[in-house]
This record gives C-alpha cells, structure tokens and sequence, in this order.
C-alpha cells in the first residue's frame, strides 16, 4: 500500500525557516517523481515545488523561489522541503504527492499527473 506521510510542520515567526520531510513507504521512491503541495484557507491548492525521479530537475513557483529547496534520498525513502524566510501568506497545509508516469528528468507541480498523497502537516508562519 503507498503511502505518504509529511512531518516537520510547525509555527515559526516570519523570517524563520522549517524543514519538511515526506516518507514514503509501499512502494520504491526510485520510481516517483514527487511535488509538494499547499493549501491556505479559503485558497485553492497549490503547487510549488517537484523534484524528477532522477533528481536533476527541481521546480519552484515564482511564489517560492530562492527562498524554498526540495531534496530527495532515495536511499531513506524520503523527500525534503527546506523552507527559509518564511512568510506569513506560507501558511497552509503543506502535502506531498507521487507521480509516476513521467520521465526520469522530468517533474511538474500539476496535480493531475499524482495519484498517491500524504495527509498534511499544518505551517504556520506568524509573530
């Protein structure tokens, strides 16, 4: 069974930084492409950030950019979101996403090419 599960959400003041992890479990993260998503209350989902199978690609939304770093270990299953000078409009629930039909090199933030997801962990960015 494939499974997601984020970690590492928390309330941090603006400015702060938080790092976020993504296990997975059920199935070999070798074969994912991964991407992060959020989601802010009364606000449509989000995606920000993907990082290929392969690794050699990661994207960011221009919402994030210089400022938010994703990062896989194939090795300990688990993808990471390095998130500096955090602002107060990060907040969300933040979600990892699976994807497998897509090239080595390749990633995308649109949803629909994801069909395994984590439950969530809570970002609250606030004085």
């Amino acid at each position: 069974q494939l499974q997601l599960v984020e970690s590492g959400g928390g309330l941090v003041q603006p400015g702060g930084s938080l790092r976020l992890s993504c296990v997975v479990s059920g199935f070999n993260l070798n074969d994912y492409a991964i991407a992060w998503f959020r989601q802010a209350p009364g606000k449509e989902r989000e995606g920000f950030s993907c990082i290929s199978i392969s690794g050699i690609t990661t994207k960011y939304a221009d919402s994030v950019k210089g400022r938010f770093t994703i990062s896989r270990d194939n090795a300990k299953n688990t993808v990471y979101l390095q998130m500096n000078s955090l602002k107060p409009e990060d907040t969300a629930v933040y979600y990892c996403a699976a994807g497998r039909l897509m090239p080595s090199s390749y990633c995308s933030a649109n949803g629909d090419l994801y069909h395994s997801w984590g439950q969530g962990t809570q970002v609250t960015v606030s004085s």
